[in-house]
């Protein structure tokens, strides 16, 4: 399969008044398109800088990235019009109805009024939000509102989706659905996804290949079976095992904002 997102050397060095932070030392990374990517590391691993770095929100202080064939450095708006995007806080206006919400993210990606709505209204069969569409978003449930977030990050077809911490707070019905739709977006379309998450019952649920972080380097990499044999010494043991036999540490709790790391 081709790499869609590759990465060699990335860093990124923040300047604070007690001296320089290096959030990330040296990243390299290699994402197979439509494999499902569980990027995972304990508080101040660098993993939050990682992640807004290869979707264009922070520049890197050193190495070099590709997203789907579009240079990080070299082609920014490139890499954005290839890639979704799904913060772990959500931008929708609570105020205004799904509908308009989605028509309004189509519009903003230059489609007709007409052709803005089309679109929503696809989006709402494939995300189950049909019944929601004339609701306003501050009505919405936890897990009815992460919908929303993705059908917002899929209005323009991206072949990589983000997803920063996509179920923290959700009941686990909802993580059960959201997890269903992840899994959806890659086997029926051939979306990339690129996820970073506190649950490691969740990594090991959906996650075809891990890459464990840890003081800015990556530590560990490879499937979750894999990796238990490697690191947890069995078949049989827990991620939780093994993602404490790589860092020593234990993963940040769910919702954390490591902002400088």
């Amino acid at each position: 399969m081709a790499t869609v997102i590759s990465a060699a050397g990335l860093a990124r060095t923040f300047r604070t008044k007690a001296g320089p932070v290096e959030a990330v030392r040296c990243v390299d990374l290699a994402v197979r398109e439509g494999e499902i990517l569980g990027f995972l590391g304990p508080n101040g691993a660098g993993k939050t800088t990682t992640l807004r770095m290869l979707t264009t929100l922070l520049k890197p202080t050193g190495g070099a990235a590709c997203v789907a064939g579009h240079d990080l450095a070299g082609d920014p708006a490139g890499v954005r019009r290839v890639s979704g995007y799904v913060a772990q806080s959500g931008g929708v206006d609570p105020q205004i109805t799904v509908r308009e919400e989605l028509v309004t993210q189509g519009r903003m990606y230059r489609l007709s009024r007409a052709d803005a709505a089309g679109r929503a209204a696809e989006l709402a069969r494939e995300l189950d939000l049909v019944a929601f569409l004339d609701r306003r978003t501050g009505a919405l449930s936890g897990g009815q509102r992460r919908r929303l977030d993705i059908a917002m990050a899929l209005t323009h077809r991206p072949k990589v989706l983000f997803l920063d911490e996509p179920t923290t707070g959700l009941d686990p019905g909802s993580r059960a659905d959201l997890w269903d739709l992840v899994r959806r977006l890659r086997d029926r379309y051939g979306t990339t996804v690129f996820l970073t998450t506190h649950y490691l019952d969740e990594a090991d649920a959906l996650a075809d290949r891990l890459v464990i972080v840890d003081r800015g380097v990556v530590a560990a990499e490879g499937t979750p079976a894999a990796l238990k044999v490697r690191y947890g010494g069995s078949p049989d043991a827990t991620l939780q095992d093994t993602f404490l036999a790589v860092t020593g540490r234990g993963p940040e709790p769910a919702g954390a904002d490591p902002v400088t790391v």
